[in-house]
């Protein structure tokens, strides 16, 4: 029997005019209506027509939570359902709502108060190297103060995190097919993040998690758990952890895994597992003309 993994893309994975197609069903335009309540803003609106703020972390992530979870709430709709899920970053949160661990509105608001800290975060820097040395990547890193290994995606593929000065140390003296730094606010996944992470716990205490009736894997500790204060214990670390994305891939087929579908605008994470994992089925939900008939 087939098992399948429902995974989530998180920042990056944003595209102008990404779930503009789920407004035509009315479950799916009384989400819309409900995150506009919550947000104070149109998430249909941004995506349509305004680019630049879509690609700001303030917008960028609420944005997708909706998209992504409407999607999954949608494919459920069809009968299908995940033995396991897992998200990237953001990501995470809609794999948790997937899996019962909070319900939409309370996995809005914690996205939302994420997004409005993280976006409030400067001063950091981001980069993101291709085709390395993966040994000398790891000596640089641990020679280097204040720049961290921040998304290990797959094993030619990897994002830093830091200091302006201590990224562009590492950038410089790694061997790499391509350096690219990223447009983002501040240097995310790394202790630079602590204060915002303080800032969010606050909320995060505040928010129910339940025991999850599918395992999640979450980006800190890429072993899947169903229990509710594990998972809130793992996202608490998750602003300033490491996206253990190259791992959790390695885990699939040691869960049983056959089978993964990325639900979400572009194929960013199909194409990571594909790169770091073999004989698994990959397919790609980016819109309502890819749900199952």
């Amino acid at each position: 029997m087939t098992k399948t993994a429902w995974v989530f893309p998180g920042q990056g994975s944003q595209a102008l005019n990404m779930g503009i197609d789920l407004l035509e069903i009315a479950s799916a335009k009384a989400k819309f209506d409900q995150a506009e309540e919550i947000l104070g803003w149109s998430v249909s609106e941004i995506c349509q027509n305004d680019e630049e703020r879509l690609f700001r972390t303030l917008y960028t992530q609420p944005c997708l939570y909706v998209i992504e979870s409407i999607l999954a709430d949608l494919l459920r709709e069809k009968g299908e359902k995940p033995d396991l899920v897992a998200g990237h970053s953001l990501g995470e949160y809609i794999a948790l709502y997937v899996a019962g661990v909070f319900e939409w509105s309370a996995g809005l608001h914690l996205v939302k108060r994420r997004a409005e800290i993280m976006d409030n975060a400067a001063g950091g820097m981001m980069a993101a190297l291709m085709n390395f040395d993966r040994q000398q990547l790891d000596q640089v890193i641990s020679d280097t103060p204040d720049v961290v290994l921040a998304n290990d995606n797959s094993p030619g593929q990897v994002v830093i995190s830091g200091s302006p000065e201590a990224v562009q140390a590492v950038m410089s003296q790694v061997k790499a097919k391509r350096a690219v730094p990223l447009k983002v606010s501040g240097a995310f996944h790394s202790h630079l993040m602590k204060t915002a992470s303080q800032e969010f716990q606050e909320i995060l205490n505040a928010t129910v998690f339940q025991t999850a009736n599918v395992p999640v894997a979450s980006n800190v500790d890429p072993i899947p758990a169903t229990d509710g204060e594990i998972l809130k214990q793992r996202l608490t670390q998750q602003m300033t952890g490491s996206v253990r994305w190259r791992e959790i891939a390695l885990q699939l087929p040691e869960n049983g895994i056959t089978k993964v579908v990325e639900i979400g605008p572009g194929n960013v994470l199909t194409g990571l597992i594909k790169r770091t994992v073999k004989d698994v089925e990959l397919q790609n939900i980016r819109k309502t003309e890819e749900l199952p008939t």
